[in-house]
């Protein structure tokens, strides 16, 4: 007899296994189709291996950087092979979690493909064959099937030995030099995890900047820190191909100019994107929004019943946005409303220094109508960054000058990624900058920079004007 659950779940990632857990604590019975590991692209081979080696390259560069405080470390050294088995060791332990998390609230997991039926049937392909194999019932369905790296097609790429944000975590040995086709988010952070690391980074962008989905000033900043550092980057750049010439891998480009030049390395990744896993839902029938399926507002698809979160939809294809998606789908199913038509997302950049935003930036405010006002302020003279020997940086604030409504907040600096959510807090209640003025920050902290920023912008500044 085939088994019947209130909700079926394709993709265990943070879309799938948070709606899981939310929907079996309202009293759903729920079942998980994961054809990977529990927790997805992000705990597996995304956020947390990132983060991981990233924690790596931190400590690499406060030992380069021990002089500064009076500490001297005549020689160190390090193990790739130690830094992959920590990251090995993170991830599993978090696995495990979510692997406990499942049995605690009662979800059923099956391990394999869920290839769905308009009817809401799923069969689940394990091995590459649907034969024999089971088959359940739902009466809801979210498709949380995440995405993968996307590789162009480009003249050559065939023939050459590449890695994707997938595979560049589990090397074996580190790269003297390293080409990353793509200088957005993914690309950003290995970049600064591989210059720590002593390699030789090289950055290759189409776009006129890095990071072109942020806000300038931002993206600005991290391009002259990365400079510093040593990172090559090249932007309004077209790959025009890639080939091998012996042990060596060539990367040819254009620059906006048509100029063409060439750059050789033994490493490329392959960083230009993400694309929809369409995997089980091919025959499904469900519309698309050119290569992301199409949702309303309550992540509902075409077909009633059947939704959509996460990568596979796009927007922010951010970890924690598809787990706001997958409770917003289950608050739906339940027929609850949720508290905000639109939630507020951050968005966080772990490179060095970090950058963490929310809201729009000052373009997208004055494309929209707004009458906007914004105010920058360095943390270059706060307190706390100058003790810890962290200057470099900045807090910008951007509001409507009408009524001082909060429309968005970039922060650029050490530590940044940790504060944004008090500027999303803002957002979410409907702040505004005389909110932000009057709320008493601690001192010294880099954060009370945006409560200096708060009131520069209302002209009332103390260390500011």
């Amino acid at each position: 007899m085939m088994k019947t659950y209130n909700l079926a779940i394709i993709g265990a990632g943070p879309g799938g296994y948070v709606a899981a857990i939310r929907a079996a604590k309202e009293g759903l019975s729920v079942a998980l189709v994961t054809g990977g590991d529990l927790g997805g692209t992000c705990l597996n081979r995304g956020c947390i291996p990132s983060k991981t080696m990233l924690k790596h390259a931190e400590v690499i560069e406060h030992i380069k950087d021990a002089k500064t405080y009076g500490i001297t470390v005549n020689d160190f050294s390090f193990s790739i092979k130690d830094m992959v088995d920590r990251k090995h060791k993170v991830v599993n332990t978090l696995k495990n979690g979510i692997k406990s998390l499942m049995k605690q609230n009662k979800v059923d997991v099956y391990q394999g493909y869920g290839h769905i039926a308009e009817d809401k049937t799923v069969t689940i392909e394990n091995g590459g064959s649907l034969d024999g194999l089971e088959t359940i019932q739902a009466d809801n369905v979210i498709l949380a099937n995440g995405s993968k790296p996307f590789v162009p097609e480009l003249p050559g790429i065939e023939d050459v030995d590449y890695y994707t944000s997938d595979t560049i975590f589990n090397i074996d040995d580190v790269p003297e030099h390293l080409v990353i086709m793509g200088g957005g988010v993914i690309g950003l952070e290995i970049a600064c995890i591989f210059n720590s690391l002593n390699t030789k980074v090289e950055i290759v962008e189409m776009a006129d900047r890095i990071l072109p989905g942020e806000d300038p000033d931002a993206s600005d900043f991290l391009r002259r820190e990365l400079g510093k550092k040593g990172i090559g980057i090249h932007t309004n750049a077209k790959i025009t191909g890639i080939r091998k010439d012996d042990q060596q891998k060539a990367v040819e480009f254009e620059a906006g100019d048509g100029s063409k030049s060439m750059i050789e390395t033994d490493s490329v990744l392959v960083a230009v994107g993400r694309t929809p896993n369409l995997t089980g839902i091919e025959n499904l029938g469900v519309h698309f929004d050119g290569r992301f399926v199409k949702v309303d507002q309550r992540f509902e698809t075409s077909i009633a019943g059947i939704y959509a979160v996460g990568d596979l939809i796009g927007g922010y294809q951010l970890a924690h946005a598809a787990s706001d998606e997958g409770i917003r789908a289950v608050n739906h199913i339940l027929g609850e409303a949720n508290p905000q038509a639109e939630s507020i997302i951050p968005r966080c950049v772990y490179t060095f220094p970090e950058i963490a935003s929310v809201g729009i930036t000052e373009v997208q405010a004055k494309e929209k109508g707004y009458n906007v006002k914004t105010k920058k302020v360095d943390i270059a003279a706060n307190g706390k960054a100058i003790a810890a020997g962290e200057t470099s940086g900045f807090m910008k604030l951007i509001a409507d000058d009408k009524y001082g409504e909060v429309l968005g907040v970039v922060m650029v600096g050490s530590h940044v990624t940790e504060m944004i959510s008090q500027a999303t807090s803002y957002m979410h209640l409907e702040g505004t900058v005389d909110e932000i003025d009057s709320m008493v920050f601690p001192h010294p902290t880099v954060s009370e920079s945006l409560g200096e920023a708060g009131s520069a912008w209302l002209e009332k500044g103390i260390h500011y004007s």
